[in-house]
C-alpha cells in the first residue's frame, strides 16, 4: 500500500507489545497491511500507511492498539472531498 500515502508521520497509531498475545486480529482486519505478525506478536510494519479506521483496536482483545479514528490520513482525505485541498490542510473544518 506504499501508493497510498498522504502525509508521513501523523498517524496517531499505537502498539503495545508487552499487552499483545499475538492473536493476529489486527493483521486480518487492517484494510493497509499496516500490521505482521512476527513470531507470536504483532508489529507495526508500515506506521504510515495507517488510515486510521480503527479496525485493529476494536478488534484487539487485550486493548494492546490505541488509535484516534479520524485525525491523520483518513480524516484528511475526507475533509478534501468536502471542502478542498488548502482548506483541509489548513485545520479549519471541524472533525466528526
Amino acid at each position: 500500500m506504499e501508493n497510498y500515502r498522504y502525509l508521513s508521520g501523523v498517524t496517531t497509531l499505537q502498539l503495545d507489545t508487552e499487552a499483545c498475545v499475538g492473536c493476529g486480529m489486527c493483521e486480518s482486519v487492517c484494510p493497509h497491511t499496516v500490521f505482521q505478525m512476527k513470531g507470536k506478536k504483532a508489529e507495526i510494519e508500515d506506521l504510515d500507511g495507517c488510515m486510521e479506521c480503527g479496525a485493529c483496536a476494536q478488534n484487539c482483545p487485550t486493548s494492546a492498539i490505541r488509535v484516534t479514528p479520524g485525525v491523520g490520513c483518513a480524516s484528511y482525505i475526507i475533509k478534501t472531498w468536502i471542502k478542498g485541498k488548502a482548506a483541509a490542510a489548513g485545520g479549519d473544518i471541524d472533525c466528526c
